[in-house]
Order: structure tokens, then sequence, then C-alpha cells
């Protein structure tokens, strides 16, 4: 229980509002070592609850009255940056005043350097776009207290090490550094030893946290017949949320058109889409407009896309390492999870790996689909987009308000809705979405007319 390890009782009790029953082993594993200010290296995967495990540690050392800089959080990409960012927004509920700032690549500089102006606790943000903040001189790190570096191992994958090191130099060299990484090659022991001092070193049985409540599914089938052998495992299962990975970008979009084509709901994820198509489309399939997200690797990690039914391994990866994190994906939090492989000839050899490596297997044949539907279910939703966010202040409970008492739609058929800084976003279940946008555009938000369409 956190109460083992925290005394805050408004901390405690906005825990138990969020859901945070009971610790994770990597929570409890490094809250307590944290609040000693330790240094820690902590091997732990997307999903163990590791935002959490630093994040609290870190809220709990703010010194909230003064608006400087005082923690920071380097991750991979803007899209895990956010997700942290959001979280601990979650996390920081229990007092009033805690400022925390996202700074990442994608988007507006100037608007950046303004929030910054107003000051803040924490920073959490893409290592580029951070150094560049420093470089220009918009930012302040001399009172940094505690740095943690979110995925290390992704962070070097992806070239970031000599930037993380230029804005280590612009930090206190007596500060609390936190690592978490899934995997710990040469290069992740070499930071550790540049940049932490005496550090304690957690490591969570990655097998026992991943696998166990997740059935894994595999059938052997010929390449010429994987198409047909997807479609019917699409179609004999109730799963609303499914990711299916292949491994290169043109695989993602050819599969995505042949879905599309069959009656599918599918959106894709790879590295090709522009920026504010990746985080739209990770929209839609995150409150449920869209059942089906094709990708490559990107979204094995560092997403956190909640509640995913089935993951479905349309080609297998090239590591167990990242066969882990795609199966991650589903099961999370304790919930149950499907994973489904499809493996060919030429795939058996790295299937058998697997196996050896204790990865427990139900295998079947393609004679084993047996569609229990003609064709697809629909999505649940349907999401409106408002040419209206933060910028223009509009809030959730606005556009709740205008859909609930205005409009007269009850609260049931309303799902997620998602403010960003120039637009909104509002999922309503299918059946009532003419209702909602013909009311809308119909009608004021706040005194004010926007512009509405469907998306999908």
């Amino acid at each position: 229980m956190f109460n083992a390890y925290i005394q805050d009782p408004k901390m405690l009790q906005n825990l138990n509002d969020l859901g945070y029953v009971s610790m994770t082993p990597i929570q409890k594993a490094c809250i307590p070592l944290a609040l000693e200010g330790k240094d820690l290296v902590a091997k732990a995967k997307t999903g163990s609850g590791k935002t959490a495990a630093f994040g609290l540690p870190l809220l709990l050392s703010l010194h909230v009255n003064s608006m400087r800089i005082q923690s920071v959080v380097l991750c991979p990409t803007r899209e895990l940056a956010e997700q942290v960012s959001a979280e601990l927004r979650r996390l920081a509920r229990f007092a009033h005043n805690i400022k925390i700032v996202t700074l990442c690549g994608g988007a507006r500089f100037v608007p950046q350097c303004i929030n910054l102006e107003h000051g803040a606790h924490i920073v959490v943000g893409t290592p580029g776009r951070i150094l560049q903040h420093l470089q220009e001189k918009t930012i302040n790190f001399e009172q940094i207290k505690t740095l943690v570096l979110d995925e290390a191992d992704r962070m070097l994958d992806m070239g970031f090490y000599e930037d993380i090191e230029k804005i280590i130099t612009k930090m206190p060299s007596k500060r609390q550094t936190l690592l978490f990484s899934a995997t710990f090659p040469k290069e992740i022991e070499r930071m550790c030893h540049e940049v932490q001092h005496n550090a304690l070193h957690v490591s969570i049985d990655e097998e026992a946290t991943t696998s166990s409540n997740i059935a894994q599914v595999c059938y052997t089938v010929e390449a010429s017949e994987k198409e047909e052998a997807l479609k019917g495992v699409l179609l004999q299962s109730d799963a609303k949320s499914v990711i299916i990975f292949c491994k290169t970008k043109v695989g993602v979009a050819e599969l995505q058109g042949y879905l599309v084509d069959e009656g599918f709901d599918a959106l894709s994820l790879h590295g090709d889409l522009e920026q504010i198509d990746r985080d739209e489309h990770l929209l839609l399939f995150a409150n449920g407009s869209a059942q089906i997200l094709v990708a490559t690797d990107l979204a094995s990690r560092g997403l956190d896309i909640k509640d995913v039914e089935m993951v479905i391994n349309y080609e297998l990866p090239q590591t167990m390492e990242i066969y882990t994190h795609r199966i991650g994906r589903t099961g999370r939090m304790g919930k149950e999870g499907l994973a489904v492989s499809f493996v060919t000839p030429r795939e058996e050899s790295f299937f058998e790996e697997l196996e050896e490596a204790n990865f427990t297997f139900t295998c079947k044949s393609i004679s084993d689909i047996n569609p229990t539907q003609s064709k697809p279910k629909k999505a649940q939703y349907i999401t409106l987009c408002i040419d209206a966010g933060k910028k223009q202040k509009l809030r959730a409970g606005d556009i709740l308000g205008t859909l609930t008492k205005d409009l007269g739609l009850e609260g049931k058929c309303i799902g997620k809705i998602d403010i960003l800084e120039k637009y909104s976003y509002v999922a309503i279940a299918r059946e009532y979405t003419d209702k909602a946008f013909e009311g809308l555009c119909a009608t004021t938000i706040k005194n004010r007319r926007f512009k509405i369409w469907k998306l999908g």
C-alpha cells in the first residue's frame, strides 16, 4: 500500500480517487529509495507503472512556493512526453499550483517560451527541444534537484546521447538522477557511470509482469494465407481495440488499405505520418472511434494506449525484446489480454526461440478460425472535431454541458473528450452522432460559434 511510504493525506486521497489501490512491483521497489534521495537505475517496461514510481517522489520533493524548475523528465518521443506530463498532472492534483510544462519538437517554439516565462516546477520533454531552449537561454536548470531519464535505451537508439550530455552540463552536479530502461546495453552502463553517483539497481522480472495475464495464440500459415486468416481472426473476435503489428511502413499502409476495403475501421501509425496525423489516429483509436490500429514498432513502446484487448503480430518481429514490448500493449494494469501471432515457415526458427524462452503458446491452424460474424462491426463511437481548444479557453465541461443541457443528449452517449491546443475532440455514440453534429453546428459553446466536423 502507498501509505507505507507516503504520509501526505491529500496525496493518498488523490491516489485513491485515481484508482491507485495497490503498488506495482516497480513502484514498490523504487518509491522508498527515491524518497531517500538515492540515484536509481531501474529496469522497467512501458505499462509497469513507472511514471508513478518516479513521479510521486518527484512531486513530494517540490517546493511549490518557488516557481523555479526543480525537476526534468527526458523522454525519447513527443507522445511519451505528453503522456508522462498528463499522468504527472493527475498525480499532482493533491496540491494547488504545481505547474508542469511539456517541451517537445513538432510544437511551436515561441508559445513554449511564453509558457516558460510564467514559471514552472517540472519540465517534461524530448532532448532536442529542451537543448534548443537551453541554447536560446529561455530556460534555466540551475535549481534542478531531480533528473529522470525515461526509456533511456530508446533515447540512445535515437541518437540523443550527446544532447543528453549537453543538457546535464547545465544542471547542478549535486542532484538526484533516476534512470529507467527496458534493456541494458553497454551504452546504458556507460551513461549510468557518467551521470549518476552510487546508483542503486532495481530490476523487475519482466516475464512475470508482462506475460502472466496475456493469452498467447499462434497460427501456422503460409504467407499467401495471411490476409484471409487475419480477416477471420478479427471476425471471430469481440475485441473493440486491436493493434496489428507489421515490420515496415509499406506493410502497414498495404494492410490498413486491405482492412478498410474489407469494411473494418482501421487506422495506421508509422514514422512517415505527419505529427498531426499521428496524434489524430492515436486519439481516434484511444476514444473508440476506430477498432484497429495497424502499426510499426513505433507503437510497441512509449505510447500509453489503454485497454487494448488484442495484439496481433501479423509479421513476427526480429528480436525477443520487441516481441515482449508488442504483446505488452495488451493485458495492462492486471487486465486479461490476448496476443495472436501468425507464423510462416520462414519465421519458425524465431518462434522456436520464443518457446525456448518460456513464452507459452496455444498453437492452432487456420482451419481453427471460425468467424462468428459475416461482416465487421462498426466502431462504437464517431468523433466530432471542434475548431477551438485550450487557446480559446475551451474546457471539457463546456462541451459536455452543451451536449447534455442544450442538446438533450444523455451522458452515456458521450465518450472521451480531448482538449488540445487549437482543437477539441468529443466521441459520440454512433447512433447519436447526427443529432450531436447538427446540434453543435446550430448552437453556440460558451456563447461562441465554432466549426464542427466529423472524423472517420
